[in-house]
Order: C-alpha cells, then structure tokens, then sequence
C-alpha cells in the first residue's frame, strides 16, 4: 500500500525572494559542482520551485585500505550517495526539503535557526517530550535526553532561565496535517531546530496544505505555556547591536585565550562530528590547514588572533572547518564543510546586559528571567485543586488546622510533627508530609507572613521525598505510620511519591496569586518545582479557603490563582 506521508526535515529560507530565480542564486556553486546537479523546475506544484539532484561519490570507501593492511586482501568498492533538494515557495516564504544526503545542499547562512523550535513549542505535548538538547551558555555543555516513551518536560531538569534549547521533539498535539486527516486519532510526532521534522504529505498538494498549515500555526498561535520558555532567549536582530558585539568579540580574539571562548559543536550536525575521523581548519591561509583528530579550538583562536584588529570575527566567519570519515583527510572523504565561527561559543556582557555566541549567532540571554519565574509559578498555582482541603479559620494555629482535617474530610491523614526517624535521621526525625491524602498525595501545609516560613515547607519537601525514594528503612516507618492510622489500609507495596501538594494560607486570607507570593518565595518554588519534577513528582500549589473567627459564611474567602 502506498503510504501518504513521509517523513522529511522542512526548513524555511530567510532572504531568499520566492522566485525561481532567486531560489538558484542562493544556492552554493561549489557544492552544486562536487554533486553534479542536474535541475528541474516542477511545473505541477502550482508554486514557484526548483528541484536539484546529484549525488556524492567516492571512488574508493574510506575502509578498503584499511581492510588492505590489516587481511592483505585487496577490496576496491565505491561510495555513492544521492542528493536531492526541493525548494518551493508557499504563500511567500521558501521553504526547502532535502532527500537523502539533499540536506547539505541547504545553505546554511540562509537557515531560520528558530524555525522548527518555533513550531515545537506550539504543537509538542509538554507531557509527551521525547527528544530535547539544551545548551548551557559559558559552560561549553550540551545535553542530548531522549525518551522514547514520552516525559513531562519538567521531569527532564530543564533550567529554564539558564539554559537553551536548541531541539525540542516529542508527540504533536491535534493538527490537520495529512497523517491525520483522515484518523484524527494516529499518533504523530515532530523534532523542530533550525529544521522541522515530522511526516509531510507525499503528493504535491498535501505537502503544500502541510506547509500551510505549519505555517499558520507560527502565525497564530502563542507557544505552550510549559514550552514558552524555549522561545525566552532571544536572538539579536539590532544592526547597531551586532556591530558592538562583534567589536568587543574581536578584541577578546586577539587576546590570550582565557577559558572565555570555548568550542560548541553546531547542533544540527552532531552526527557528522560522530563520524568525523580527521577536522581540518582552515583561517586565512593560503596552505591546506592543519588536520587533527578532533576540531582544534587552539590553532584556531591562534590563527584568529594574528589577524589585523577588526577583522578577527570575518576571518573565523569566512574560515572553514572540514569533517573527514577518515583520517587521511582527502577530498574524496569529505562529510561536511561549515563556517569556522559555527565553532566557537562565547559569552559577552555590555554593561548588566548578556549576550551569547552560539552556532555563529547572538542571542540575549537572562533578561526573560523574571517573567519565567513568574510564568511557572502561574503554572503551579491551580484554582482547580486536586485535593479537598476545607476552610481555615483564621486566627487558628497551624496543627489545630491540620488535626481537623481528618474530621471534617474523611480519607485524610494528619502526620504533623509525626516525624519518621532513621539512622540517617535520629534526632527529630523527618515530616514526611502534614496531610495524607486518600489518594497518597503528599500535602504540605503552611500558614505563611513571610518567605521564611515557606522557604522551610519547601526543603522539608525535598527531604520528604529524598526519603521515601533512598532510604528502605524511611519507607517502611513510614508504611508502618500510615497502616497504623488507616487500621491496617497502608500505601500499595513499593510507594513512591508521585505528587506534592503545597497548601498555603498567606497571612490575614489574601487570595494566594502570582501577585501576592511573595517574590523571594517564587524563586524557590520554581527552584524546588524542577527538582521534584526532575525526579518525576508532580508538584501543586493551592491557597487554603479562609474563614472568620466567628464562622461567618459571608466572610468566606477562596484563594485562587
């Protein structure tokens, strides 16, 4: 049976006028010439496009050699891949699909790096997260998770202020594109980077409506609430902005290296620099370069910094760095050749304001981090509470609050200040949780006037849940606690927490908002938040239902987000 879709990597085109024209200018003639392209002009699509074919060949596969000197058995077999490139223009953007090895052919200064992130962070299920690969600025450090099942993306330990990412794939929530047309219900799912993966429509006028409509998703529509942080680092489009960071990079060029400058592997070509086998870099010289065995960030900060002031960033930006799948480093083994600033990452600060280099790109980073600590406690905070708490009546202490609950809301558990004590624990103990609910739900209670107060119900729930997971021993005086109160009912065999609920009365009832946590307390929340979910406990906050002294129904207050 024919299939419909296949799955392809889509990129969009910046700078490039939708005219068949302007699609061949902005090709590279060099690569055109090494794959002997031949060219079409499809005239079926009903849009302005062009299709490029050709393929790379190698006369000799880089093993045979090898194989030659380690068995003397002498093998000649060739390489030959295929190369197939289809750029289209769909509603006035460009847009280019690459088949089989096609994909080096894209231009990579003509890349929409925020493209398929862009549509990622609108579609993806922030449940069902397979894929992500974050970088952390000035740490030359990149993390590649992928979970094949499905996470929630705070169970990946993402930072969301002090990290970017650079890929982001998993289940795409409903959209009409051809694989669900006619089932809604299959399943599907989309890697988005500079490029968007994901399976497109076979025929010319289902891959045209897949377009479309992925178009109009990054038109319409806001990214996720969970994922909105991926879109917090912004990148650098000031003209005036860029020439002042390219100034003060310059000059951090022609100084000693000190740690400032490190390298970064470009992010969509991590499988080529797995395969590489020999780097060659090439700055400004007219010799072939030196080939290493890995890229060499010392030759080239060396090379970049005998260069005349002011020209330093165009020598790295007009430089190459070669990827060779053998270590003879011959043309004939070429995988990829990219621009030598793609190289490098470096972290630069104009007055209290950060930017970062990365992938030959600037980025401002740190100024969204307010707004991305008050965006996850909006999160947090839940006006639809999954535990059933009843009204505080104000005035009342902490533990008289908590001993009622059982009373007056059958199933709960009071264990405040019923602490379990361990070999690691002696002394007081540890406070698993104030309330348990019927549903094993770890609650946290605190009445709070101040940050401090909350600072404490935050670590007490780390600990908790640091206990049940580590110790056997916490978990069973624990089970033990809980069989006793329930008469003999206790948690189901091998319980772990899976979920944290901080219930908070602000002083005097205030409705508990992101307006009225108090600031220092919604930094650790965040902080204490991704811990939790990291170790895959989801965490809640509800503000506890105030009530009067006197019980007056009409004073009754719900704290809502």
């Amino acid at each position: 049976m024919t299939t419909r879709t296949s799955k392809r990597t889509l990129y969009r085109l910046r700078g490039v006028a939708p005219t068949v024209e302007a699609m061949f200018d902005a090709l590279d003639a060099g690569q055109l010439e090494r794959v002997h392209a031949d060219f079409d002009i499809p005239e079926s699509l009903d849009v302005p496009a062009v299709l490029v074919t050709g393929s790379f060949e190698q006369p000799v596969a880089s093993w045979c050699d090898e194989v030659f000197r380690t068995t003397g058995v002498e093998v000649v077999l060739p390489v030959k891949r295929s190369a197939g490139l289809l750029m289209l223009a769909v509603d006035g953007e460009v847009y280019a699909i690459g088949y089989d090895q096609g994909f080096r052919l894209v231009p990579e200064r003509l890349k929409d790096h925020r493209f398929g992130l862009g549509f990622a962070s609108r579609r993806v299920d922030p449940g069902r997260i397979r894929d992500l690969v974050s970088h952390t600025p000035g740490g030359g450090r990149t993390d590649i998770t992928l979970v094949p099942g499905g996470a929630s993306v705070w169970s990946l330990g993402i930072v969301e202020h002090a990290q970017i990412v650079r890929r982001l794939g998993g289940h795409l929530d409903d959209i009409p594109l051809t694989i669900s047309r006619n089932n809604p219900a299959r399943i599907s799912s989309a890697e988005g980077g500079a490029g968007l993966r994901l399976q497109l429509g076979v025929e010319g006028t289902d891959l045209i409506s897949d377009i479309r409509a992925i178009a109009r998703v990054l038109r319409e529509e806001k990214p996720s609430p969970e994922l909105e942080f991926v879109e917090h680092v912004v990148p650098v489009g000031d003209p005036l902005l860029l020439t002042r960071l390219e100034a003060v990079l310059d000059d951090l060029l022609g100084q000693e290296p000190d740690g400032r400058i490190r390298v970064a592997v470009p992010a969509d070509h991590w499988d080529d620099y797995e395969a590489a086998r020999a780097f060659r870099a090439r700055i400004r010289s007219t010799e072939v370069g030196r080939s290493t065995d890995d890229f060499d960030l010392e030759y080239v900060l060396c090379r970049a910094r005998v260069q005349r002031a002011g020209s330093r960033v165009t020598a790295l930006r007009e430089g190459t760095v070669t990827l060779y799948r053998h270590s003879r480093a011959d043309r004939a083994d070429e995988i990829w050749t990219s621009s030598a600033l793609r190289w490098i990452e470096a972290e630069v600060f104009l007055g209290s304001r950060r930017f970062f280099l990365m992938d030959g790109h600037w980025y401002e980073i740190d100024q969204e981090y307010l707004r991305t600590i008050r965006s996850h406690v909006e999160r947090l905070i839940t006006d639809t509470p999954s535990v059933d708490l009843p009204p505080w009546v104000l005035g009342e202490k902490e533990r008289t609050y908590n001993e009622s609950v059982p009373d007056r809301r059958p199933g709960y558990v009071c264990f405040d200040r019923d602490n379990v004590r361990t070999a690691l624990h002696r002394g007081n103990g540890v406070e698993i949780c104030d309330l348990l609910s019927p549903d094993n739900v770890l609650v946290m209670v605190k009445r709070a006037k101040g940050s401090d107060a909350l600072s404490h119900l935050f670590s007490q729930a780390l600990v908790a849940v640091q206990t049940l997971r580590n110790s056997p021993e916490g978990r069973e005086r624990f089970a033990e606690k809980v069989a006793a109160a329930r008469k003999g009912s206790g948690l189901p065999e091998g319980f772990r927490p899976s979920k944290v609920v901080f219930a908070i009365l602000l002083k005097d009832g205030t409705d508990l908002t992101a307006d009225t946590l108090f600031p220092f307390s919604q930094v650790t929340l965040v902080q204490t938040a991704r811990t939790l979910e990291a170790w895959g406990v989801q965490v809640e906050v509800v503000g506890i239902a105030s009530t009067p002294p006197d019980g007056a129904s009409a004073g009754i207050r719900r704290s809502v987000a």
